[in-house]
């Protein structure tokens, strides 16, 4: 596997047309889905020379969970379109590759499931679970418990989406309902259906910060407060008892004239000012994606298409696969950059292209 670009493309050929566009596409115009890919390539990275980088160590914990690299797998859902095993497969791949698996709250198979499955691979593997507050509050904390009891040591909160975002290709497909025999596994039988019923995700343009204060009160997991771009609500987060930030446009599916999260990094960093671990992620695609990330502040970055591309084409080891593709891109980057240690990985390092002959 030498491109995940030309992963992508198997996968294509591989897809039904309508849920390519499902996993591939964005809001809008896709502007701010083009936008995550591009803000990485308008960086560059100076390299030091003549530093011996032989005895580096990429090894992260994050939140107190170990990760073979500061890398991580972003919620993405329906994976059972990808591949018959759905997220059964993608957990045995990224507990292969030693990283944290974040399950989506819409995954195609229950989250007491998928922490089983990554731990056939590896005891310890650590999921974390991606939740929507859910307009009824006993819904929500059900969904919380049952991620509790399945093993899941933090929540991934996504706090951006007070409605759907309008996706111009799953609207030209008129795709609405998942095919026969696949639905959302974690939304069945909660409070207010039956026990073989599953409910429909719920959005609401209604929740504020207070809703966050409730949830912090039901669960002592960490919190992940998945969708951060204004600096001001990285500041909130702190005060509403978040533990870290995961700063993202929601993949370019919700907000379409939103930043791209790599531009908005770097202020959420600086609000933050190392109260608490500030993750981002979009548009990753190569090694030197995750280092120039770092460099601009991040603790770790999250990876989402490529894992839905290497399910697609190769089930559980092509999830490691790419994952492994990635790590092995980020060490040569660190090599050629002449980096020793993570901690050197700063914005002093970061130019924009063109920019270098003037530093």
């Amino acid at each position: 596997m030498t491109s995940l670009d030309e992963l992508e493309q198997r996968a294509k050929k591989l897809l039904d047309p309508v849920h390519y566009d499902y996993f591939a596409g964005g809001a809008g115009d896709e502007i701010a889905l083009a936008d995550n890919e591009q803000a990485f390539r308008r960086l560059a990275l100076l390299p030091r020379v003549l530093r011996n980088t032989s005895a580096r160590s990429i090894a992260t914990p994050l939140l107190g969970d170990p990760g073979s690299m500061p890398m991580f797998v972003s919620p993405t859902a329906f994976h059972r379109l990808a591949h018959p095993e759905g997220e059964l497969a993608t957990a045995r791949g990224v507990a292969a590759a030693g990283l944290i698996l974040t399950a989506s709250m819409a995954a195609t198979v229950a989250i007491v499931e998928v922490t089983a499955a990554a731990r056939e691979i590896d005891r310890d593997a650590r999921v974390w679970f991606q939740l929507y507050l859910q307009p009824q509050p006993e819904v929500t904390e059900e969904i919380v418990r049952r991620a509790e009891r399945a093993g899941c040591t933090a929540l991934m909160v996504t706090v951006d989406s007070p409605a759907h975002g309008r996706r111009t290709r799953d609207d030209r497909h008129a795709f609405t309902d998942l095919p026969a025999g696949l639905y959302a596994e974690n939304m069945r039988g909660l409070p207010g259906v039956t026990e073989s019923e599953v409910r429909q995700i719920g959005m609401s343009s209604d929740f504020t910060w207070d809703h966050l204060d409730r949830l912090r009160e039901v669960t002592r997991l960490p919190l992940v407060l998945k969708g951060i771009l204004h600096p001001e609500d990285a500041r909130l987060a702190i005060d509403h008892g978040a533990d870290a930030i995961l700063v993202s446009n929601h993949g370019g599916r919700q907000l379409d004239i939103a930043p791209a999260a790599l531009d908005a990094l770097p202020a959420v960093v600086a609000a933050v000012a190392g109260r608490i671990p500030v993750f981002v992620d979009g548009g990753v695609r190569r090694g030197s994606d995750v280092a120039l990330a770092l460099a601009l502040g991040a603790t770790a970055v999250g990876v989402g298409r490529p894992v839905l591309w290497g399910l697609t084409v190769g089930g559980d080891k092509g999830v490691t696969g790419v994952l492994d593709t990635l790590r092995s891109d980020f060490e040569h980057t660190l090599t050629l950059c002449g980096i020793a240690e993570l901690s050197e990985l700063n914005a002093g390092l970061v130019v924009a292209r063109g920019a270098a002959a003037r530093c």
